[in-house]
């Protein structure tokens, strides 16, 4: 099999089939799970909506728009799905977050940054999920234009924290 290395900070990634072939199924697997949330919820899969929604029963049910226990019931699903994922592919895989070395901070420069993500997905009306792949799909103007503000965003934050902040080459 014939791979690549090369060398990104200080981390190694050797590239071989597997690591071009995973993405891109991975990927695939995404598109088909946000067409069956569509076409079985009429909803968009959204990840920062269908989060939120879990807290605003409440509300969305006194506006009769959302909070019935169905909508409530998909939405712990996707969320558990999310989350199961995530937990089984460590157990099957331990070493698929090995390669990993994301650079130290502050809990605190967390807090605020998952303030200011949260602040940004409800401005936006949306996060990269729901405008990225579900939005961009169906050739929606707004969604095309929220992604490229949320991609602006994160490189000129990545060169600001690498670069500016931590002195990194």
């Amino acid at each position: 099999m014939h791979e690549r290395k090369v060398h990104a900070y200080d981390s190694e990634v050797t590239f071989s089939a597997l690591a071009i072939a995973a993405p891109l199924v991975g990927g695939a697997l995404i598109g088909l799970a946000a067409s069956v949330v569509l076409f079985a919820h009429g909803k968009v899969a959204g990840i920062s909506g269908i989060f939120g929604g879990l807290f605003q029963r409440e509300a969305a049910a006194e506006a009769g728009a959302l909070g019935a226990p169905a909508d409530q019931a998909y939405r712990i699903a996707f969320v558990a799905g999310l989350l199961a994922a995530g937990l089984a592919l460590g157990a099957l895989q331990p070493g698929a977050f090995a390669g990993l070395n994301p650079p130290p901070v502050s809990l605190p420069l967390v807090a605020v940054a998952g303030v200011l993500v949260g602040f940004g997905t409800r401005l936006g009306g949306g996060c990269t999920s729901g405008h990225g792949i579900c939005g961009i799909a169906r050739f929606s103007g707004r969604s095309i234009v929220a992604t490229l503000t949320f991609m602006a965003t994160g490189a000129v934050t990545v060169f600001v924290v690498r670069h500016l902040l931590t002195g990194a080459p």
